[in-house]
Parts: C-alpha cells; structure tokens; sequence
C-alpha cells in the first residue's frame, strides 16, 4: 500500500528500535523519511534496508543533548525546503546520568528541551505545508512524576538510577503537546503524546545492567511499540483529538493529573523558550 507517496517525515532516533521499525513501515508505504540521529555509522544500516526493500530515507545529524546541533538539524530541513507531513520525535534515554552540552539534567535536556526546540524552529515549515502532524513519544513513566522540580533540570541527575529524572522528562513530553495542540488550534497542524507501551529498545542503555537485564525481560518487541506511533503520525481520524495522550493501543487515555494542568503547562513552555533563546 502506497498511500503515504509523495509525503515525508522526520523521525528523531531512528537507527534502531521503534524509531527504526516506524521508518520501514512508513517507507514501505511510499513515504520518504528523514532519519534524524546522532551516529551516521549506526544509522547507515537502516537507511541501506529501506533502500534494498525500494524505499526513500535520508540522513541528517542531530544530537539532542546539544541545543547547536538540534540548531543545524532544523536549518538543513528548512533550507532543503522539502514539505513535511510529520514530525516523530521518538529519541530519549532513560537511565543517564549526567548534564547535557548546554547544561541541563541530562533526561531533561535530551527527552524533553531539545524535541522542544527543534519542534518550535521546524513549526513555520511544518504549518506552511499542512496539514502535517507532530507525534511526542512520551511513556506510561509519567505517571510517576509529582512534579517538576524547575531548580534541579540546570543541575546533573540527582537519582542513581537516573528513572525519577526520566519520568518528569516524559510528563514534559505530554504537557509540551497538551500546549502545543492549544497553540495550533486554528492551523491544520496536530499533537499527539503517545506511550508505545513498554519496550525493549536502546532507550534504556544506561540504566544500571543488573537491572536493565531484570527489566527488558518484561518488555515488549520493538514491532509492538511501533503500532501507536504510526498510527499517531498516520490515521485521519485522529484529526479532531489534537493534543490527546495516547496509548499503546492508540486510543486516548487520561494522562497524569499533572499533565491536566493549563498552567503548569504554559510555564513549561516558557520556561523552555527562555532556555533555548526563543519568543515564547
């Protein structure tokens, strides 16, 4: 099925696990995808199989701990000035310890504040080639966050096991498009948060091995995982629900309370434009 021929698509973290799984799907459905990831060498292999199958990908360099490369990422796109249908930002880490370049908590900085702005400088592009979607990867690990502590995402991971810091970067992940679909209300460009479920994938290569072994022993198949988001970036129907959390079977389900709230949400969205240097 080529329904998704002459469309294209930017997937963040694509070099294995849904990220990769997503990019062969959309491919094989006529799609070109924009494989958007730190190591060219690690994502060669991806953009060598979608080639064989008679797909269209294509490399760019993005770091996500380094607000300049996030930067260079959204310059080439826009300069290249190829329309894009969807945004997929599926890259994270959970586990890490640690600041980025630029100096925030490394889960923060990475899952959270660099999709944030590499989202806001692609925006212009994405609405004056709508409709187009934006799909944030977020997890069912937002639940376990009671708040944000503001003061501690300029400062390295307080937690051992870095999971604390991974789930308030993920209920970012869901108030982040909770003020974005707000924003985009009268354009014909939409937001969605999903949870893929559980899964077995690079994401949690740096938490501790004990008990990465212990916990990928429940996981789900990276195949699994990739069902909501695809759907998330693809399916019509979901037009009327922009900025709804879904699950790992797409359909919607309450986010955390915290993710409910307008004003928490708005701060966030200030708070991260002062930090990456935009308007909010």
């Amino acid at each position: 099925m080529k329904d998704l021929e002459s469309k294209t698509f930017l997937i963040t973290g694509a070099s294995s696990g849904i990220g990769r799984i997503s990019a062969l799907a959309l491919a094989a459905r006529g799609a070109h995808v924009m494989l958007a990831c730190r190591s060219r060498d690690k994502t060669a292999a991806v953009l060598e199989e979608i080639g064989a199958r008679g797909g269209k990908a294509s490399y760019l360099a993005l770091d996500l701990a380094d607000l300049s490369s996030v930067r260079a990422c959204a310059a080439q796109v826009i300069d290249e000035g190829t329309p894009l249908a969807g945004l997929i930002n599926n890259a994270g880490l959970a586990g890490a310890r640690g600041l980025t370049k630029d100096g925030f908590e490394l889960a923060f900085g990475t899952n959270h504040l660099g999709h944030y702005l590499l989202t806001r400088l692609l925006l212009p592009h994405l609405e004056r080639h709508a409709p187009a979607r934006i799909v944030n990867v977020s997890s069912e690990a937002h639940y376990g966050a009671k708040q944000i502590p503001w003061d501690e995402l300029t400062h390295p991971t307080k937690a051992r096991t870095g999971l604390p810091e991974y789930s308030v970067s993920k209920l970012c992940n869901v108030l982040f498009t909770k003020e974005l679909a707000r924003r985009l209300a009268t354009t014909h460009v939409t937001a969605f948060a999903v949870h893929p479920g559980v899964v077995a994938t690079e994401v949690w290569r740096e938490v501790p091995a004990p008990l990465r072994w212990i916990i990928k022993r429940f996981m789900t198949r990276p195949e699994q995982g990739a069902n909501s988001m695809l759907a998330a970036a693809t399916l019509p129907e979901l037009t009327q629900i922009s900025g709804t959390y879904l699950d790992w079977n797409c359909q919607p389900r309450p986010p955390n309370k915290l993710a409910e709230d307008a004003a928490l949400a708005l701060e966030l969205w200030q708070r991260s434009a002062a930090w990456v240097g935009l308007p909010d």
